[in-house]
């Protein structure tokens, strides 16, 4: 099993920087990859970014590949998406997820642990 809670969210005016950590627990060392999702709200979850835990290939939407960074610490314990140049289309839930089995890792269906979500806000 593996557990994770996400931390780091909050509100920022259009511009700024937040970074978000998600922290797992349980057997985080057979992830095969993580991902940050988004939500907002009446729209569908969108994938965001991936890591693959063993290589440290990362993937990001179109649209925040510039500007958003996903990481893992050495002992990749804890994920974290750091934001940058934040735009109001950002505002959303924030979801960590891990998928310990090879898959694509950038659809919904691909992960089996998710976190609870942190909310970020970006306002003008």
């Amino acid at each position: 099993q593996v557990q994770l809670v996400e931390s780091g969210g909050g509100s920022v005016q259009a511009g700024g920087s937040l970074t978000l950590s998600c922290t797992g627990s349980g057997n985080t060392f057979s992830t095969f990859c993580m991902g940050w999702f988004r939500q907002a709200p009446g729209k569908e979850r969108e994938w965001v970014a991936t890591i693959y835990t063993r290589t440290g290939g990362t993937y990001y939407l179109d649209s925040v590949n510039d500007r958003f960074t996903i990481s893992q610490d050495g002992a990749k314990v804890t994920l974290y998406l750091q934001m940058n140049s934040l735009k109001l289309e950002d505002t959303a839930m924030y979801y960590c997820a891990a998928d310990p089995n090879p898959s694509v890792c950038r659809k919904t269906t691909d992960f089996d642990y998710w976190g609870q979500g942190t909310q970020v806000t970006v306002s003008s």
